[in-house]
């Protein structure tokens, strides 16, 4: 114990039985996290504050319906696998969140920096520009003189602040001896404030002043309109940490010990009750149960565990407790292999360079080449520096790239509205350019194309009296299939039966005694039933042979509409899944799929999708769960729904906001469109330079004229933005 805790303890002697973690950060209170992925309105957040402060131990609540995620205040002998089961009585699925493996939650600094510098320069040069009218209207001599020595003052302080970002950026592009759009901005601010010191000291006529300012405060108005557009996206391998389980509960010779999950070590027996996660890689040696595999493989139905089965960490223990011992810890688990996938991915995808860069690389050495040009010209005509300096400052100003700076932002701000009244949110600053060239479609099953949650399509083919013991027996069990079960009945208006001495066996299903005999629901094998291909749960009411009742995932909203129209605009549709051979196949046949990839592991997804890429196929790639997370972050780009977990979400360039998967079609055609906006946008800031360059070069563009050509190329590729949006 440091000497620094020393005094902790003493003023709270109860803290002394408290783990040395809770000392150090709040000997009264505990800090949980719940991820909430299938939250989506303002009366989820009220209902799941309202149900978690009323709970017993709960300090305060709250919700991030953004980040899908509940913040807990809590007394500290509460535990966030206590809140659980009050978040899926409400209907919302929850996962445990490890506040020490999650990065805090960033606010948005760097949106309100850009916000601030773009109000520092835009006051300052609407001060510069009443400034300089009294010049444009004839002052002269000392009142000039003044006039230029109060804009010096006012613009050197706005510039060195405001113009920082470009002054960073185009920084790190010479560090590593390129060219990129900020490095003609920053030589033009420098040489423009250059010349009109310069000018000011000589009690000349001109001065750039307001033109430098003019032309940062367009260019930070284009970077925050292009910040906007796009969630700051934290890294997908750090949620993928965060959903670890952070504890676990460790056997040692007959007792229970609570235990930080990086405390294990191989060889550890760990106890994981039904509902829990399990926290690391191993082999069940004890107890019968199921495992919910869906967000790591995409399986729909359950897993049967005994001893012996195998264990990945992150799958959910759903029936039974069960007696794991573990064979990989830590980094050597699924779950941070998965992890290591996604970081790998994204940072391929980072090589895809903007339209914006591509033309930065013939824009910027033409626009040095033209500048140097005219000073060169201009020095051996008048032999004149003062002149010739003049000249190519005002070259470099009016043919600096505040359109083209302008292109890029104003399109996708203008798309990216239009998608979002559609129910798609834009992450990624280059999605749209990326989601314009795809030719290449391919969708995950469970959760993607379907709703993830079984549906009953038997239920009219089965005796009422049949159905009514079912629903008893399905009614106390958590099970996806008895879920399913007790819904469809209760729409139908079913009651159930009078059942006794209900007992659910884990791994199997449940029984009961009706009517003195023994009635069974549950896994085919456990009732006598003969397996077959089809989802199903099988009754056994000890009269004749057993019933099938069969079950379908039910198809996601939109997602016919979406395949036939993808396919209609000419794209390649694949289906890749985690999911068992018949589930997949039946799948693709009813939605008209010929390509499908059945049980697929996520490197496996993450490698076809490589795979495609190498043969010069542009990927978009549709998924919702933890297995498909290396495989949306290597894609050319990405679309998950807001049903998604965080680690998807965060993987993806665009969220689908709605349940309808339909807008993913038109989401293409839009993006086709705002490519071609952007480089009617290039084609118009380069008309604009052709017309403008010659007057630069000839000694005419002072500076009222290089603002009001700046100002007029702008507002001209922001009107032809705006076309998008009809």
């Amino acid at each position: 114990m440091t000497a620094q805790m020393r005094p902790q303890m003493a003023v709270c002697p109860g803290c002394v039985a408290a783990p040395s973690e809770a000392v150090e950060q709040a000997p009264t209170e505990a800090r949980l996290a719940l991820s909430l992925p299938t939250i989506h309105c303002q009366g989820c957040i009220s209902a799941v504050e309202r149900a978690l402060n009323a709970h017993p131990g709960v300090q305060s609540a709250r919700v991030n319906l953004t980040l899908k995620r509940a913040l807990i205040e809590a007394d500290p002998d509460l535990r966030a696998a206590d809140l659980i089961p009050v978040m899926e009585g409400l209907g919302y699925e929850a996962h445990e969140l490890d506040l020490t493996a999650l990065a805090a939650t960033q606010n948005d600094k760097a949106g309100r920096d850009l916000l601030m510098r773009l109000a520092v320069a835009g006051f300052a040069s609407m001060n510069v520009m009443l400034l300089s009218i009294s010049v444009w209207s004839g002052a002269s001599d000392a009142t000039r003189d003044m006039f230029h020595w109060i804009s010096a003052a006012i613009t050197f302080p706005a510039i060195i602040f405001s113009a920082q970002p470009f002054f960073k950026n185009a920084w790190s592009a010479l560090k590593v001896g390129r060219l990129n759009m900020d490095v003609p901005i920053v030589l033009a601010l420098v040489l423009a404030l250059v010349t009109s010191l310069w000018e000011t000291s000589l009690s000349g006529e001109h001065a750039y002043f307001d033109a430098a300012l003019t032309l940062t405060f367009f260019l930070l108005a284009g970077r925050y309109l292009d910040y906007r557009t796009r969630a700051v996206a934290r890294s997908a391998a750090q949620e993928l940490a965060a959903l670890e389980v952070p504890r676990a509960t460790r056997l040692l010779d007959g007792h229970e010990y609570e235990v930080p999950v990086a405390d294990l070590a191989i060889g550890d027996l760990i106890l994981v009750r039904p509902g829990g996660r399990m926290p690391v890689d191993g082999e069940v040696v004890e107890g019968h149960s199921e495992l919910d595999r869906s967000l790591l493989t995409g399986e729909t139905l359950p897993v049967f565990a005994a001893p012996g089965t195998g264990v990945s960490a992150g799958e959910v223990n759903l029936t039974g407790p069960l007696t794991i011992r573990a064979t990989a810890v830590g980094e050597e688990t699924s779950l941070h292999r998965m992890a290591d996938l996604v970081a790998i991915a994204e940072s391929g995808r980072s090589r895809y360079t903007s339209l914006a860069d591509s033309a930065a690389k013939l824009y910027a050495p033409g626009v040095h080449i033209l500048s140097a040009l005219a000073f060169v010209g201009w020095y051996l005509y008048t032999f004149d520096v003062r002149t010739a300096l003049n000249i190519a400052a005002a070259v470099l100003i009016i043919t600096c790239p505040c359109a083209l700076g302008l292109a890029v932002p104003a399109v996708t701000t203008a798309a990216s509205g239009r998608l979002f009244k559609k129910g798609m949110l834009i992450k990624h600053s280059t999605a749209l350019e990326r989601l314009a060239g795809v030719d290449t479609v391919v969708f995950d099953k469970t959760g993607t194309l379907t709703a993830g949650t079984p549906q009953l399509v038997n239920l009219d083919q089965i005796d009422r009296s049949d159905i009514e013991i079912a629903l008893a027996l399905a009614t106390p069990s958590s099970h996806p299939l008895s879920v399913a079960l007790v819904r469809a009945a209760q729409e139908a208006g079913i009651s159930p039966a009078e059942v006794n001495d209900l007992r659910e066996v884990p791994g199997y299903g449940t029984e009961g005694t009706y009517q003195g005999r023994r009635v069974r629901l549950g896994r085919a094998a456990w009732v006598g039933a003969e397996q077959c291909s089809q989802t199903a749960a099988w009754l056994d009411t000890g009269e004749g042979s057993p019933r099938g009742l069969f079950f379908t995932d039910a198809l996601r909203p939109g997602a016919a509409e979406a395949v036939r129209a993808l396919q209609a605009a000419g794209k390649d549709v694949l289906l890749i899944s985690g999911d068992t051979t018949g589930a997949v196949e039946a799948l693709a046949q009813r939605l008209g799929i010929d390509k499908w990839v059945a049980e697929a592991l996520p490197e496996d997804k993450a490698a076809r999708i490589q795979m495609l890429a190498d043969q010069g196929k542009n990927v978009l790639m549709v998924g919702d769960g933890l297995n498909d997370t290396a495989a949306l972050a290597a894609a050319h780009v990405s679309i998950s729904p807001a049903s998604a977990l965080d680690a998807a979400r965060v993987a993806s360039d665009i969220v689908l906001l709605g349940q309808d998967l339909e807008p993913i079609a038109e989401a293409c055609t839009v993006a086709g469109k705002a490519i071609r906006r952007i480089r009617e946008n290039f084609r118009l800031a380069t008309l604009y330079n052709v017309i403008a360059v010659p007057l630069a070069v000839a000694g005419l563009a002072t500076p009222l004229i290089a603002a009001l050509a700046m100002s007029s190329s702008s507002i001209t590729v922001s009107l032809n933005a705006l076309r998008l949006k009809s």
